[in-house]
């Protein structure tokens, strides 16, 4: 198989040859990520700036994404007269378009889009007016959310266009022990934005891929529900492994390292083995069901080559294994 149906029949649980894979090298891929271009015409007007106007402050090594220090759209009333990036030009996509063209290895695309409903919400308002504005913005609220999915579908739109596959967005809706919103708010202002932009994506042929770190098991229902096809979670020790293959496992492939926060940071080289195969077991015996991935930042979370290539390992021999066993669900 090639990595697109590999990958691809594993998302819809329709029996891949094995596990796929987005390790690092020498371990191989089966996906070819693309995203957009900056817009060629837009300039910042001061340091640090992106094409939103938020300003944005780095550590000196450059380890973390910085912090936003200055928000935009802090006050609502110039919500009307906001310049929000355009993402419906064609010079965006061209080299993605390039790239797909050579993706002589028959990769599965995904293409990964300017959509983020909290972050990029707390972005443009800020931390504390992000988490009030359901409270005190509603109105407001529901406007800047369906703006964010307009964009979102236009660059979906132009994706599809140039033969990406799939669609990855990020918003990171969990805190250690809890999702960081209630399921009722979430099917309020955030369920309805997700089903809108998903229902898009796959009524032109695109799987939907989503990341997302915390606890977040109370809203995978939703968003299962709103046309979600893949969780990429880097943490699964603080739901459970196990609860998350019995609550969720064949209705959502899940797409993951060994957990970032536990076994790769604490574990031993032989902890990170046996959890790289309880991923396997618990997500992928369902024809499908799985994807191994590593965490493309080690040093920002203390993970060291040596467990890396461990889990690598894993994924790639016992993910060749589990099908030809006939482990199914």
């Amino acid at each position: 198989m090639t990595g697109s149906e590999r990958v691809r029949r594993a998302v819809l649980f329709q029996g891949p040859d094995r596990i796929p894979v987005d390790l690092p090298e020498p371990f191989g891929t089966d996906f070819l990520h693309v995203g957009p271009d900056p817009d060629p015409n837009w300039r910042p007007k001061s340091p640090g700036e992106d094409e939103w106007g938020c300003i944005w402050e780095k550590d000196r090594e450059g380890r973390t994404m910085g912090q936003v220090k200055f928000h935009p759209l802090r006050d609502y009333s110039i919500l009307n007269d906001y310049p929000f990036p355009n993402y419906d030009l064609p010079e965006r996509y061209e080299r993605a378009r390039r790239a797909i063209e050579e993706n002589k290895e028959g990769k599965f695309v995904l293409a990964h889009i300017p959509l983020s409903f909290i972050h990029r919400l707390e972005y443009l308002r800020g931390h504390e007016e992000a988490w009030t504005d359901p409270y005190e913005h509603p109105d407001e609220l529901e406007m800047l959310l369906d703006k964010l999915a307009d964009i979102a579908m236009d660059s979906i739109r132009h994706f599809a266009s140039i033969g990406a596959e799939g669609i990855c967005s990020a918003d990171d809706w969990g805190l250690q022990d809890r999702s960081m919103v209630s399921p009722e708010l979430f099917r309020r202002f955030w369920k309805k934005r997700y089903a809108k932009v998903y229902g898009f994506a796959r009524d032109l042929g695109l799987l939907t891929f989503l990341h997302s770190c915390g606890h977040i098991s109370e809203l995978l229902d939703d968003l299962i529900d709103a046309g979600l096809q893949v969780i990429q979670m880097d943490q699964q020790e603080n739901m459970g492994v196990e609860e998350l293959s019995r609550r969720f496992g064949g209705r959502i492939c899940f797409w993951c390292p060994v957990d970032i926060q536990g076994t790769m940071v604490r574990g031993s080289v032989e902890d990170v083995r046996r959890y790289a195969r309880r991923l396997i077991d618990a997500f992928g015996r369902f024809n499908g069901g799985f994807i191994g991935k590593w965490y493309p930042s080690p040093d920002a979370v203390g993970h060291t080559w040596e467990k890396i290539a461990v889990m690598a390992e894993e994924f790639i021999s016992y993910g060749s294994k589990i099908y030809k066993k006939g482990d199914e669900g």
